[in-house]
């Protein structure tokens, strides 16, 4: 029973990275889970009660984003993607992620609008789609649940497919808030860094300086335009664009 318990997640491998079914099957590829998690009173509370305020200044970010196709890398819980669709109008959200019971997820709650949604099941770290083809992309929460190599390969490949002049948003914990109130209150830095197990090296790396390697080894350049903080630093919002050399 016990044998079985822990490898329980080999079977949600059809596709899917090791390190993500082995970690977060339970929260991400487990159909009764993905129901479970898709409340807003459960996102909000997993995210300190700042869900709404990180969705706001995310589509405030987007006012404003260069003309062309729009990318969202990875479903995620809540009520971005249908946000993301009213936001676009006439123009098609394309949708991509790994598991395809989360595509499913984000379809059901759109209803009528699902002529707005085009989903994708594409593993982020190998894109199978053309350079330079999107206007923005938006990663939102994805950074923190991946090993190093893995952020690296999302990271490259999401300058890749981004096209110059293009947009780059980025929303995700902080930098290590070693002075929050949340991250001194041991019990809770244990329960974030147990459930969520490279949280931890996330918040020690530098983000900014690792994307700015990745475009310079494709030839291009980032800059970032915009690091807005959020719950004192805890979360942040980043918007980056893209030049060529």
């Amino acid at each position: 029973m016990l044998k079985f318990g822990l490898s329980f997640w080999r079977y949600f491998l059809d596709g899917t990275p090791v390190y993500l079914a082995r970690h977060y099957w339970w929260a991400y590829l487990w159909r009764p889970a993905i129901w479970f998690f898709d409340h807003q009173p459960i996102i909000n509370i997993i995210l300190f009660g700042q869900y709404n305020r990180l969705l706001k200044k995310t589509m405030s970010c987007l006012v404003e984003r260069p003309a062309g196709r729009f990318l969202q890398l990875t479903c995620v819980y809540g009520k971005l993607t249908p946000s993301l669709v009213h936001h676009l109008g006439d123009e098609p959200l394309f949708l991509l992620d790994v598991s395809s019971a989360q595509l499913k997820a984000s379809r059901s709650k759109l209803a009528a609008k699902r002529y707005g949604l085009l989903p994708m099941r594409m593993n982020a770290e190998y894109l199978g789609l053309r350079d330079n083809g999107f206007a923005t992309v938006l990663i939102f929460f994805l950074m923190h649940e991946m090993p190093t190599e893995a952020r690296r390969h999302v990271l490259s490949e999401t300058i890749r497919v981004l096209q110059p002049g293009g947009s780059l948003v980025v929303t995700e914990y902080g930098m290590e808030p070693s002075t929050h109130w949340l991250y001194r209150c041991w019990p809770v830095r244990k329960l974030l860094t147990r459930y969520e197990p490279f949280l931890q090296e996330f918040w020690r790396e530098d983000i900014v300086a690792m994307l700015q390697a990745e475009a310079l080894a494709l030839g291009k350049r980032v800059e970032l335009t915009e690091n807005h903080q959020i719950f004192d630093g805890f979360y942040r919002v980043m918007v980056f664009k893209l030049n060529c050399d």
